[in-house]
């Protein structure tokens, strides 16, 4: 299993105009050979190498390794598509392999490779962080966040053989409830969407405003919602995987690829839906799943909503509220979020003979 460590550099003053200009290059040495593929349609790495891995590197003044890996980081940035020219930001993350960085665990210490010579600089990691390390394995990605240097460390960890189970804990993952389990424990969500509405009102009276203080203001807050909802999803994911260990018992969800395009909602809904942060709750789920051998599928979240859990029976009427689950066939009443969990982790079950494997990929 891949898991990323994220650990912080610092560099001297000098090292730090150092790293700068080193990812300023590199990432200008990719503009350079983005623009090439373009002009040649030619967009593997085998063929970009072939036509400019000479004169990339004696325009730029690179080691032979570093403009392998900008060859390599502009062919990945042309996988997705080949539709749009690639273009790089002076600072944007660049990948270092063994070949140009290597760790020094026992004294926290890096030695990367940078325009004036390898340099040794300090890292500082926790305890988390440090233990991820010790599985250092591939490339590393030399980043540039809010005026300090990372590394983002790739590790591979090896994943604990998954448990034969043959229940499964429906997950049902809403904006109300982040997330609500078939054994009626509900993870509000209105301390997050205050969070949000707090934030969104702030931004606009600043966007408004626009004075230089405002603009500094919006940019020292800029991505501290994402990282307040990441924590949020990061604590429920680990509660609802360790019980669900516990408990002898895989974890079952919804498939809501393309939920976003789907639903139709007033324009007052449309603010809180593109904010849920469904995907990166489901992202943790599964790995934090693999981590602790518990076997997750995707289910079709078709009338999940609207179906009884009890009898079976599916109607628009059943669902009373938002709250509220009230079976108009046989009477069944529930709390709407843990009759769908209920619903979820019975199509589960269900699919334990032809799980659906999950990767974290």
């Amino acid at each position: 299993m891949k898991l990323t460590a994220k650990i912080k550099l610092n560099p001297s003053d000098d090292q730090r105009v150092m790293l700068h200009e080193t990812l300023q290059r590199a990432n200008s040495a990719c503009n350079t050979i983005s623009e090439i593929a373009w002009e040649n349609k030619a967009f593997s790495k085998f063929k970009l190498q072939k036509l400019c891995y000479y004169a990339v590197r004696r325009k730029f003044d690179l080691s032979a390794q570093m403009v392998i890996r900008a060859l390599s980081k502009v062919a990945d940035g042309y996988k997705l598509d080949k539709n749009t020219k690639r273009i790089f930001k002076k600072h944007g993350a660049f990948p270092f392999d063994s070949r140009i960085l290597t760790y020094k665990l026992d004294t926290m210490e890096v030695s990367i490779w940078t325009l004036d010579g390898r340099q040794i600089m300090p890292f500082q990691a926790g305890k988390r962080q440090l233990e991820l390390l010790q599985n250092q394995q591939g490339e590393s990605d030399l980043a540039f966040i809010r005026g300090e240097f990372y590394l983002l460390v790739t590790c591979d960890i090896e994943e604990p053989a998954i448990d034969d189970v043959t229940d499964y804990m429906g997950v049902d993952m809403g904006i109300v409830n982040i997330a609500t389990t078939d054994d009626w424990v509900k993870y509000s969500g209105s301390h997050v969407n205050k969070v949000r509405h707090r934030n969104r009102s702030l931004r606009k009276k600043l966007q408004k405003k626009g004075t230089k203080s405002a603009k500094r203001l919006l940019k020292k807050r800029s991505g501290k919602e994402k990282r307040f909802a990441q924590d949020v999803n990061h604590c429920i994911s680990k509660k609802i995987v360790k019980k669900a260990k516990r408990t002898g018992r895989g974890i079952a969800i919804e498939d809501l690829t393309g939920i976003r395009k789907r639903v139709r909602l007033r324009k007052s809904q449309r603010t809180q839906l593109h904010s849920w942060a469904f995907h990166d709750l489901g992202a943790k789920l599964v790995y934090k799943s693999q981590k602790y051998g518990v076997p997750i599928v995707y289910v079709d979240p078709a009338y999940t909503s609207q179906k009884c859990s009890n009898c079976g029976y599916i109607s628009k009427s059943n669902r009373k509220s938002q709250s509220i689950f009230s079976c108009t066939s046989c009477g069944f009443v529930a709390h709407a979020d843990v009759n769908g969990a209920m619903n979820i982790g019975v199509r589960g079950t269900e699919s334990v003979n032809v799980p659906y494997a999950v990767s974290a990929s």
